[in-house]
């Protein structure tokens, strides 16, 4: 019981937080430079996600020619960037990255 209650009681804190920033934000009026800059959260929060899977291998910085990952990533910015497509960009991205893995694994070089 004391489960169920912990987790009802996560989520009802969960909800409030995410709540509280929706009624709030709406009644408070916030200067218009903040508004625009409040547009760049998600890229940025999306860029920190990604950045460190893609050049950082073990505890080192790779961007190596034996790294797929930078490589496909790399692919995938400039596919997102020429067609402004998210579903093509991960597509084309994950084809990259699996041509660049059996590729680099053929030739012993994973």
């Amino acid at each position: 019981m004391s489960l169920w209650l912990t987790m009802l009681a996560a989520g009802l804190a969960t909800f409030a937080t995410r709540l509280s920033f929706i009624y709030f934000l709406d009644k408070l009026r916030l200067p218009d430079w903040f508004r625009r800059g409040l547009r760049f959260v998600p890229a940025a929060v999306l860029s920190a996600l990604i950045l460190p899977g893609l050049v950082v291998h073990g505890s080192a910085i790779d961007l190596g020619p034996h790294n797929p990952e930078f490589w496909a990533g790399l692919v995938a910015i400039g596919v997102a960037w020429r067609t402004k497509n998210v579903l093509l960009t991960i597509l084309i991205g994950m084809v990259a990255l699996l041509l660049l893995r059996a590729l680099l694994g053929h030739f012993g070089l994973l």
